[in-house]
């Protein structure tokens, strides 16, 4: 079981868009996918139709009783696609800071409970909240490699350096060093910022960037709307086929790994 955490610092770059692309994708593979959703506004949910807050158990529940594995799966949410399946999240995730956080033993509550599920899934996907706390020191500790998507502007490039001065602090605590691989998104061939930006993360990022990037491609919206992943809705979209290239990369560096 191959787990990826989907994080930023920043809002709005497409981490979400980058989980249910990417999740899609290894789906129409044959790949069972879990997608879990660690952030309080539960977007990742919503898209699938589920709404959150008629939920009996969530991710919240992970981090305040006792789970068994009978308990998480009773928590896991189906979709329409066969593969997939997602562990949802509710607005009640936006107080685990202040009630957990000061709490020993908490950083490795998702990786305790997503172990619980090996073999019942080849990929399980974590979309992150855009700050740092406990959910997003758990979904880092979790991650055999984290995906950061980052807007090809300068202000997401800022957000970019705080991420990786996040990874460097929880770094100390960690057996094995992280893998990290950035993923250039919303690039518009037709502004000279995107391009700049683009420019930017390679000369300082190097090999760790993607040499691809992800188009601004008006089908993620439309694919949102109708609750479809983006390779279902409009599989044919230049959107889609970067996130087919960028997916390749990423199964190309877990190879090299194992």
């Amino acid at each position: 079981m191959v787990v990826w955490t989907i994080a930023n610092q920043k809002g709005g770059v497409g981490k979400t868009t980058s989980t249910i692309s990417l999740g899609g994708l290894l789906a129409e593979r044959g790949n069972r996918v879990l997608l879990v959703d660690t952030d309080p506004h539960a977007s990742l949910s919503y898209y699938f139709g589920i709404e959150s807050e008629d939920l009996e158990l969530s991710v919240y529940d992970l981090f305040t009783q006792v789970s068994t594995k009978e308990q998480i799966e009773q928590s896991l949410c189906p979709t329409k696609y066969k593969n997939i399946d997602i562990l949802p999240a509710t607005m009640g995730l936006a107080t685990l800071d202040r009630a957990l956080g000061t709490k020993g033993g908490m950083g490795l509550v998702l990786k305790k409970a997503i172990q619980k599920l090996e073999g019942d899934y080849d990929f399980v996907l974590m979309d992150c909240p855009p700050v740092l706390g406990v959910l997003m020191v758990n979904a880092l500790a979790a991650s055999d490699r984290i995906i950061v998507p980052v807007q090809t502007e300068f202000l997401a490039l800022k957000g970019l350096d705080r991420m990786m001065k996040t990874m460097e602090i929880m770094q100390g605590e960690q057996q094995e060093p992280f893998t990290y691989t950035i993923v250039p998104t919303m690039f518009d061939k037709r502004t000279k910022a995107s391009l700049l930006a683009y420019q930017k993360l390679q000369e300082v990022y190097g090999d760790t960037v993607w040499p691809g990037v992800i188009p601004v491609d008006t089908n993620f919206r439309n694919a949102s709307v109708a609750q479809k992943v983006p390779s279902d809705y409009a599989g044919a979209s230049r959107g889609v086929y970067a996130y087919k290239s960028l997916l390749k990369h990423l199964l190309k560096l877990s190879v090299v790994k194992k």
